[in-house]
């Protein structure tokens, strides 16, 4: 089985495909993005849902980000940081993945693939964006659980 930070990079690399690519094949994507061989068809699936879910939020996260950043808007962001911020953002307002959790894997995520400076902008945005998010939450509500 593969761990949430497995399906995490590959939802990412899958993210990004989507952004780069107009409506591309699922078997592109699929074929694009770095898959270790021991991995379960299950797992793959679940990244790519992931992905497929936070392209179809997209619209909300880059209004998001352009709130606590408007000095950098969406077409001013590198695409990594931009798919990165965008599958935070996912899986911060709309999963069951604790927000603090989406912050601290998109800053590594951002250190693994993207450039020196972008951790930091990464941390930047997603801990304005935290506090928003759990401001935002009903009083009680476990931080691992997102509103529906």
């Amino acid at each position: 089985m593969a761990t949430p930070r497995t399906i995490r990079r590959l939802a990412f690399q899958a993210l990004y495909q989507l952004d780069a690519v107009q409506d591309p094949e699922p078997e592109c994507i699929r074929a694009s993005i770095d898959i270790e061989p021991d991995l379960k068809k299950t797992d793959i699936d679940k990244a790519l849902q992931l992905a497929r879910l936070a392209y179809e939020f997209r619209a909300e996260a880059d209004r998001a980000v352009a709130e606590l950043a408007p000095e950098w808007p969406t077409h001013r962001q590198p695409a990594v940081d931009r798919a990165l911020l965008r599958l935070a953002y996912f899986e911060m307002t709309r999963t069951s993945t604790p927000p603090k959790a989406a912050v601290a894997e998109a800053v590594k995520l951002a250190k693994e693939f993207s450039t020196e400076k972008s951790p930091s902008f990464m941390n930047a945005i997603l801990d304005k964006l935290l506090k928003k998010v759990l401001a935002s939450r009903p009083t009680g509500q476990p931080l691992g659980e997102a509103e529906s």
